[in-house]
């Protein structure tokens, strides 16, 4: 029995376009049947299959880890306000990870790790959730909003309202003196 079992390295042609800066932290191999394919966790996001592009950990709107599935929210930047963007929800991908090593633990750390505010509050006709995230190469936080299914965002109040509790959010997390 090995006490410290190394997982084998990433295979050259699976590994993804990284950033000079950038590194692998976990892999899996997607066991789905549709095709090779792996995901890849780096330092600055997530590689999925298929996809020509890495997802920052800050544009992951959700993951969740089942036991053998790894699901992933990405979220797409809608519109962009004054000292904020406006996130949609994408549609859920779904991996199926037979061995997935550290990968789900990676995934969970660095989006937990990236989400520093989040707040949810009422908005005239709707709902949304105010956030405030940790970008790799950023100072501060970069703040978001992500309504809920119905909201009027456009509307006159909502988006002054929305303006408001940025505002607060940004007031109450920035340290005196800055």
């Amino acid at each position: 029995m090995r006490l410290f079992r190394r997982r084998p390295k990433l295979p050259p042609t699976d590994r993804p376009p990284l950033d000079r800066d950038e590194r692998v932290l976990a892999w899996a191999a997607v066991g789905n049947g549709e095709g090779d394919g792996v995901v890849v966790a780096s330092n600055l996001g997530l590689w999925l299959p298929g996809r020509g592009h890495r997802i920052g950990w800050h544009d992951i709107v959700k993951a969740v880890w089942s036991g053998r599935e790894l699901t992933v929210t990405p979220g797409e930047q809608v519109a962009d306000r004054d000292g904020y963007r406006v996130v949609a929800a994408l549609p859920a991908e779904r991996y199926l990870l037979l061995d997935p090593g550290e990968l789900p633990h990676q995934v969970r750390t660095r989006v937990t790790k990236s989400v520093a505010y989040t707040q949810h509050h009422a908005l005239p006709g709707g709902a949304g959730r105010i956030v405030g995230r940790r970008v790799s190469g950023v100072d501060g936080l970069t703040w978001m909003v992500h309504y809920d299914i119905g909201t009027p965002t456009d509307d006159d109040a909502v988006v002054a309202e929305t303006d408001r509790l940025v505002a607060a959010a940004r007031a109450a997390t920035t340290p005196e003196g800055l």
